[in-house]
């Protein structure tokens, strides 16, 4: 899970640690709400093409897919800055401690 979301935020297809972005630096990736609202021309008479209702349940799918990794990619920036602010505050602490034992 962890590759996949860093791959992601790099906008690398996930797996493929090190390689170059598959994407143009002006893409955007898409939202759960633009796939939910993706909408297909309907079937000609005489059953050609995909069945709509098939399709719009596989993009409500992957809609929830989508919001499903962005809600756990939120959360991993979230214990991502509670770390940094704890290492921060540990390291502050352990300077001022090297500093007041040189100070004596």
């Amino acid at each position: 899970m962890r590759a996949f979301l860093r791959g992601l935020r790099r906008n690398q297809r996930p797996g493929r640690a090190g390689s170059t972005s598959y994407r143009s630096s002006t893409y955007v990736p898409l939202a759960p709400w633009q796939v939910r609202q993706r909408r297909f021309r309907p079937t000609r008479v005489g059953r050609r093409g995909l069945d709509p209702e098939e399709v719009q349940e596989f993009l409500d799918r992957v809609a929830d897919d989508l919001a499903a990794a962005y809600r756990a990619l939120g959360v991993s920036r979230q214990e991502t800055a509670r770390i940094k602010d704890a290492l921060k505050r540990w390291q502050t602490e352990q300077a001022r401690r090297t500093d007041a034992g040189r100070h004596r």
